[in-house]
Protein backbone atom coordinates (compact mmCIF):
# COMPACT_ATOMS: atom_id res chain seq x y z
CA UNK A 1 0.00 0.00 0.00
CA UNK A 2 3.08 2.44 1.33
CA UNK A 3 4.79 1.80 -2.50
CA UNK A 4 1.06 2.49 -4.36
CA UNK A 5 0.08 5.74 -2.40
CA UNK A 6 3.83 6.74 -2.84
CA UNK A 7 3.53 6.54 -6.30
CA UNK A 8 0.11 7.68 -6.82
CA UNK A 9 0.84 11.29 -5.24
CA UNK A 10 3.76 11.45 -8.07
CA UNK A 11 1.29 11.23 -10.56
CA UNK A 12 -1.98 12.50 -9.57
CA UNK A 13 -0.94 15.04 -7.30
CA UNK A 14 -24.65 23.70 -2.57
CA UNK A 15 -26.42 25.92 -3.80
CA UNK A 16 -27.21 26.69 -7.20
CA UNK A 17 -24.97 29.64 -8.08
CA UNK A 18 -26.82 32.66 -8.98
CA UNK A 19 -27.52 34.27 -12.12
CA UNK A 20 -25.51 36.04 -14.38
CA UNK A 21 -25.84 37.45 -17.67
CA UNK A 22 -23.67 37.90 -21.41
CA UNK A 23 -24.50 40.46 -23.60
CA UNK A 24 -23.29 40.36 -27.02
CA UNK A 25 -22.12 43.70 -28.68
CA UNK A 26 -20.62 44.26 -32.36
CA UNK A 27 -16.58 45.27 -32.52
CA UNK A 28 -17.58 48.85 -33.92
CA UNK A 29 -20.12 49.39 -30.35
CA UNK A 30 -18.36 52.25 -28.45
CA UNK A 31 -20.02 51.36 -24.79
CA UNK A 32 -18.39 49.52 -22.09
CA UNK A 33 -20.18 46.69 -20.99
CA UNK A 34 -19.24 46.61 -17.56
CA UNK A 35 -18.19 49.18 -14.88
CA UNK A 36 -15.06 47.67 -13.89
CA UNK A 37 -13.91 45.25 -16.78
CA UNK A 38 -12.28 42.29 -15.99
CA UNK A 39 -8.43 41.83 -18.04
CA UNK A 40 -5.91 39.71 -17.81
CA UNK A 41 -3.41 39.74 -14.42
CA UNK A 42 -1.56 36.74 -15.55
CA UNK A 43 -1.09 34.48 -18.34
CA UNK A 44 0.00 30.63 -17.55
CA UNK A 45 1.51 28.13 -20.54
CA UNK A 46 -0.04 24.72 -19.79
CA UNK A 47 2.88 22.39 -20.80
CA UNK A 48 2.26 18.54 -21.21
CA UNK A 49 3.88 16.10 -18.97
CA UNK A 50 3.16 12.41 -18.57
CA UNK A 51 0.23 11.45 -15.69
CA UNK A 52 -1.29 8.38 -14.77
CA UNK A 53 -0.70 5.02 -16.79
CA UNK A 54 0.36 6.38 -20.21
CA UNK A 55 -1.87 9.90 -20.26
CA UNK A 56 -0.51 13.33 -21.06
CA UNK A 57 -1.74 16.39 -19.40
CA UNK A 58 -1.35 19.98 -19.69
CA UNK A 59 -1.45 21.53 -16.13
CA UNK A 60 -2.55 25.32 -16.06
CA UNK A 61 -3.53 25.62 -12.13
CA UNK A 62 -1.76 23.52 -10.22
CA UNK A 63 1.76 23.98 -11.43
CA UNK A 64 4.43 26.26 -9.98
CA UNK A 65 3.69 29.60 -11.86
CA UNK A 66 -0.12 29.02 -10.32
CA UNK A 67 -0.12 26.75 -7.68
CA UNK A 68 -3.78 27.49 -6.95
CA UNK A 69 -6.89 29.88 -7.31
CA UNK A 70 -9.38 30.01 -4.83
CA UNK A 71 -11.23 27.71 -4.59
CA UNK A 72 -9.85 26.11 -7.77
CA UNK A 73 -6.88 23.79 -7.32
CA UNK A 74 -6.12 22.23 -10.74
CA UNK A 75 -7.00 22.47 -13.93
CA UNK A 76 -5.94 19.55 -16.45
CA UNK A 77 -5.94 19.15 -19.86
CA UNK A 78 -5.96 15.57 -20.42
CA UNK A 79 -5.77 13.15 -23.57
CA UNK A 80 -5.17 9.31 -23.46
CA UNK A 81 -5.44 6.42 -25.99
CA UNK A 82 -6.64 2.71 -24.77
CA UNK A 83 -5.29 1.55 -22.44
CA UNK A 84 -4.14 4.56 -21.10
CA UNK A 85 -6.14 6.51 -18.01
CA UNK A 86 -6.00 7.07 -14.46
CA UNK A 87 -5.99 3.60 -12.18
CA UNK A 88 -7.37 3.14 -9.00
CA UNK A 89 -6.17 6.40 -6.78
CA UNK A 90 -8.02 8.40 -3.89
CA UNK A 91 -9.90 11.72 -3.63
CA UNK A 92 -10.88 13.12 -0.33
CA UNK A 93 -11.55 17.18 0.74
CA UNK A 94 -12.88 18.37 -3.17
CA UNK A 95 -14.48 18.00 -5.99
CA UNK A 96 -13.65 17.00 -9.56
CA UNK A 97 -15.54 18.03 -12.98
CA UNK A 98 -14.41 16.21 -15.76
CA UNK A 99 -15.66 17.38 -19.11
CA UNK A 100 -15.23 15.57 -22.01
CA UNK A 101 -14.15 17.41 -25.37
CA UNK A 102 -13.76 14.18 -27.68
CA UNK A 103 -14.12 10.51 -26.88
CA UNK A 104 -15.22 8.30 -23.87
CA UNK A 105 -13.84 7.44 -20.43
CA UNK A 106 -14.91 4.49 -18.64
CA UNK A 107 -14.97 6.02 -14.58
CA UNK A 108 -15.79 3.10 -11.35
CA UNK A 109 -15.29 3.39 -7.90
CA UNK A 110 -15.09 1.14 -4.71
CA UNK A 111 -19.32 2.79 -3.60
CA UNK A 112 -19.53 0.47 -6.96
CA UNK A 113 -20.44 3.11 -9.09
CA UNK A 114 -19.89 2.64 -12.92
CA UNK A 115 -20.32 4.86 -15.82
CA UNK A 116 -18.90 6.00 -19.27
CA UNK A 117 -19.32 9.59 -20.60
CA UNK A 118 -18.72 10.74 -23.74
CA UNK A 119 -17.91 13.57 -26.24
CA UNK A 120 -19.82 17.10 -24.58
CA UNK A 121 -20.55 14.67 -21.14
CA UNK A 122 -19.93 16.01 -17.93
CA UNK A 123 -19.40 14.12 -14.34
CA UNK A 124 -19.36 16.73 -11.22
CA UNK A 125 -17.83 14.30 -8.16
CA UNK A 126 -18.30 15.60 -4.60
CA UNK A 127 -15.26 12.86 -3.06
CA UNK A 128 -16.07 14.39 0.14
CA UNK A 129 -14.88 12.15 3.16
CA UNK A 130 -13.10 9.82 0.68
CA UNK A 131 -13.45 7.99 -2.53
CA UNK A 132 -11.27 5.69 -4.72
CA UNK A 133 -11.70 5.52 -8.26
CA UNK A 134 -10.43 4.81 -11.82
CA UNK A 135 -11.00 6.92 -14.83
CA UNK A 136 -9.60 4.80 -18.09
CA UNK A 137 -9.53 5.68 -21.77
CA UNK A 138 -12.55 3.69 -23.40
CA UNK A 139 -12.79 4.82 -26.76
CA UNK A 140 -10.69 4.12 -30.01
CA UNK A 141 -7.99 7.06 -31.05
CA UNK A 142 -7.32 9.97 -28.57
CA UNK A 143 -10.03 10.58 -25.64
CA UNK A 144 -9.58 14.27 -24.81
CA UNK A 145 -10.84 16.53 -21.92
CA UNK A 146 -10.61 18.97 -19.00
CA UNK A 147 -10.59 17.71 -15.24
CA UNK A 148 -11.32 20.76 -12.97
CA UNK A 149 -10.70 20.42 -9.00
CA UNK A 150 -12.61 22.55 -6.71
CA UNK A 151 -11.75 23.15 -3.20
CA UNK A 152 -14.45 22.10 -0.80
CA UNK A 153 -14.84 24.21 2.65
CA UNK A 154 -14.05 23.14 5.77
CA UNK A 155 -17.58 22.40 6.60
CA UNK A 156 -18.03 19.79 3.64
CA UNK A 157 -14.74 17.98 3.50
CA UNK A 158 -16.16 15.09 5.20
CA UNK A 159 -19.81 14.95 3.73
CA UNK A 160 -20.67 11.54 1.81
CA UNK A 161 -19.97 11.22 -1.88
CA UNK A 162 -22.08 11.58 -4.25
CA UNK A 163 -22.53 12.80 -8.88
CA UNK A 164 -23.81 14.48 -11.33
CA UNK A 165 -23.51 13.16 -14.64
CA UNK A 166 -24.86 15.85 -17.65
CA UNK A 167 -25.21 14.01 -20.56
CA UNK A 168 -24.53 16.47 -23.69
CA UNK A 169 -27.79 16.58 -24.66
CA UNK A 170 -28.91 17.92 -21.01
CA UNK A 171 -26.23 20.61 -21.41
CA UNK A 172 -28.19 23.28 -22.03
CA UNK A 173 -26.86 25.82 -25.00
CA UNK A 174 -27.57 29.31 -26.30
CA UNK A 175 -26.45 31.08 -29.64
CA UNK A 176 -26.30 34.55 -31.10
CA UNK A 177 -24.41 36.34 -33.37
CA UNK A 178 -22.17 33.97 -33.90
CA UNK A 179 -21.27 33.22 -30.27
CA UNK A 180 -22.39 29.95 -29.15
CA UNK A 181 -21.97 29.26 -25.12
CA UNK A 182 -22.47 25.53 -23.42
CA UNK A 183 -23.84 26.20 -19.76
CA UNK A 184 -22.30 23.62 -17.68
CA UNK A 185 -23.04 25.57 -14.58
CA UNK A 186 -23.95 29.19 -13.93
CA UNK A 187 -25.74 31.62 -16.30
CA UNK A 188 -25.34 32.96 -19.67
CA UNK A 189 -27.30 34.17 -22.60
CA UNK A 190 -30.28 33.70 -20.27
CA UNK A 191 -30.06 30.49 -20.27
CA UNK A 192 -29.11 28.75 -16.35
CA UNK A 193 -27.74 25.13 -15.73
CA UNK A 194 -29.18 22.82 -13.33
CA UNK A 195 -26.47 21.58 -11.72
CA UNK A 196 -25.94 21.87 -8.05
CA UNK A 197 -22.38 23.33 -6.78
CA UNK A 198 -21.63 23.28 -3.36
CA UNK A 199 -18.82 25.78 -3.68
CA UNK A 200 -20.43 28.86 -6.05
CA UNK A 201 -19.23 27.66 -9.48
CA UNK A 202 -19.54 29.60 -13.21
CA UNK A 203 -18.16 26.90 -16.25
CA UNK A 204 -19.51 28.34 -19.23
CA UNK A 205 -17.58 26.96 -22.67
CA UNK A 206 -17.58 29.37 -25.36
CA UNK A 207 -16.96 28.71 -28.85
CA UNK A 208 -17.05 32.45 -30.98
CA UNK A 209 -17.07 32.70 -34.71
CA UNK A 210 -14.38 35.27 -37.09
CA UNK A 211 -15.03 38.39 -35.60
CA UNK A 212 -17.36 37.55 -32.90
CA UNK A 213 -17.35 38.99 -29.47
CA UNK A 214 -18.90 38.04 -26.32
CA UNK A 215 -19.13 40.10 -22.88
CA UNK A 216 -19.74 37.94 -19.84
CA UNK A 217 -20.53 39.28 -16.47
CA UNK A 218 -18.93 37.74 -13.15
CA UNK A 219 -20.17 38.53 -9.65
CA UNK A 220 -17.09 40.82 -8.21
CA UNK A 221 -16.54 39.05 -5.74
CA UNK A 222 -15.03 35.52 -7.34
CA UNK A 223 -11.84 34.36 -8.62
CA UNK A 224 -11.87 33.65 -12.15
CA UNK A 225 -10.04 32.56 -15.21
CA UNK A 226 -10.17 31.38 -19.08
CA UNK A 227 -8.71 28.51 -21.00
CA UNK A 228 -8.21 28.69 -24.63
CA UNK A 229 -9.05 25.59 -26.49
CA UNK A 230 -8.62 26.46 -30.14
CA UNK A 231 -7.77 29.38 -32.24
CA UNK A 232 -7.08 32.40 -29.75
CA UNK A 233 -8.38 35.26 -29.16
CA UNK A 234 -8.60 38.74 -27.34
CA UNK A 235 -9.49 39.17 -23.55
CA UNK A 236 -10.75 41.77 -21.52
CA UNK A 237 -8.98 44.62 -23.94
CA UNK A 238 -9.76 45.04 -27.64
CA UNK A 239 -6.26 46.47 -27.92
CA UNK A 240 -4.72 43.59 -26.34
CA UNK A 241 -2.50 40.54 -28.09
CA UNK A 242 -4.14 37.46 -29.06
CA UNK A 243 -3.92 34.43 -26.81
CA UNK A 244 -3.24 31.30 -28.32
CA UNK A 245 -4.57 27.64 -27.08
CA UNK A 246 -3.29 25.57 -23.54
CA UNK A 247 -2.89 29.03 -22.23
CA UNK A 248 -4.64 30.02 -18.92
CA UNK A 249 -5.72 33.24 -18.20
CA UNK A 250 -6.15 35.04 -14.47
CA UNK A 251 -8.93 37.75 -14.78
CA UNK A 252 -8.53 40.47 -12.35
CA UNK A 253 -11.57 41.75 -10.05
CA UNK A 254 -14.10 43.28 -12.11
CA UNK A 255 -18.05 42.73 -12.83
CA UNK A 256 -17.62 41.04 -16.29
CA UNK A 257 -15.07 39.90 -18.64
CA UNK A 258 -14.90 41.00 -23.01
CA UNK A 259 -14.02 38.71 -25.21
CA UNK A 260 -13.12 39.07 -29.35
CA UNK A 261 -12.03 37.11 -32.04
CA UNK A 262 -10.41 38.87 -34.50
CA UNK A 263 -8.87 36.05 -36.48
CA UNK A 264 -10.50 34.29 -39.74
CA UNK A 265 -11.03 31.09 -37.66
CA UNK A 266 -12.97 29.67 -34.90
CA UNK A 267 -12.08 29.79 -31.60
CA UNK A 268 -13.08 28.28 -28.27
CA UNK A 269 -12.40 28.76 -24.56
CA UNK A 270 -13.71 27.54 -20.85
CA UNK A 271 -14.47 30.42 -19.29
CA UNK A 272 -14.37 29.34 -14.63
CA UNK A 273 -15.47 31.67 -12.13
CA UNK A 274 -15.73 30.59 -8.54
CA UNK A 275 -16.42 32.18 -4.87
CA UNK A 276 -13.34 32.45 -2.55
CA UNK A 277 -13.63 29.91 0.55
CA UNK A 278 -10.74 31.87 2.23
CA UNK A 279 -9.81 28.96 3.89
CA UNK A 280 -6.14 27.58 5.06
CA UNK A 281 -5.30 24.99 2.20
CA UNK A 282 -3.22 22.24 3.20
CA UNK A 283 -2.63 19.92 -0.06
CA UNK A 284 -0.64 16.45 -0.20
CA UNK A 285 -1.18 14.78 -3.54
CA UNK A 286 -5.17 13.72 -3.62
CA UNK A 287 -6.05 14.72 -0.56
CA UNK A 288 -6.77 17.89 0.47
CA UNK A 289 -7.47 19.69 3.77
CA UNK A 290 -7.54 22.97 5.95
CA UNK A 291 -4.52 21.09 8.42
CA UNK A 292 -1.51 19.22 8.42
CA UNK A 293 -3.05 17.67 11.18
CA UNK A 294 -6.03 16.43 9.03
CA UNK A 295 -3.79 15.43 6.12
CA UNK A 296 -1.69 12.81 8.36
CA UNK A 297 -5.51 11.61 10.04
CA UNK A 298 -6.55 11.11 5.96
CA UNK A 299 -3.02 9.50 4.82
CA UNK A 300 -3.72 7.09 8.13
CA UNK A 301 -7.55 6.83 7.14
CA UNK A 302 -6.35 5.76 4.12
CA UNK A 303 -3.40 2.99 4.64
CA UNK A 304 -5.89 1.46 7.56
CA UNK A 305 -8.96 1.42 5.41
CA UNK A 306 -11.34 3.39 7.44
CA UNK A 307 -13.26 6.78 8.11
CA UNK A 308 -14.94 6.81 5.00
CA UNK A 309 -11.80 4.37 3.03
CA UNK A 310 -13.67 1.29 4.70
CA UNK A 311 -14.51 -0.41 1.08
CA UNK A 312 -10.88 0.10 -0.26
CA UNK A 313 -9.35 -2.87 1.65
CA UNK A 314 -11.04 -5.28 -0.80
CA UNK A 315 -11.78 -3.20 -3.90
CA UNK A 316 -10.29 -2.96 -6.98
CA UNK A 317 -11.38 -1.64 -10.60
CA UNK A 318 -11.93 -4.27 -13.35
Amino acid sequence: MTLIINNLFKTHNSLLVPPFCSRIMSQSDPQSAFNRPRMVAKKVLAKPQHEGDGAVVRRSIGRSELKLLDPFLMLDEFSASPPAGFPDHPHRGFETVTYMLQGRIAHQDFAGHKGTIETGDVQWMTAGRGIIHSEMAAGEGVQWGLQLWINLSAKDKMIEPRYQELRSDDIKQAEKDGVEVRVIAGESMGVQSPVYTRTPTMYLDFTLKPRAQVHQSIPESWNAFAYVIEGEGVFGSINSSPVSVHNVLVLSPGDGVTVWNKSSKPMRFVLIAGQPLNEPVVQYGPFVMNSQAEIDQTIEDYHYCKNGFEMAKYWRSQ
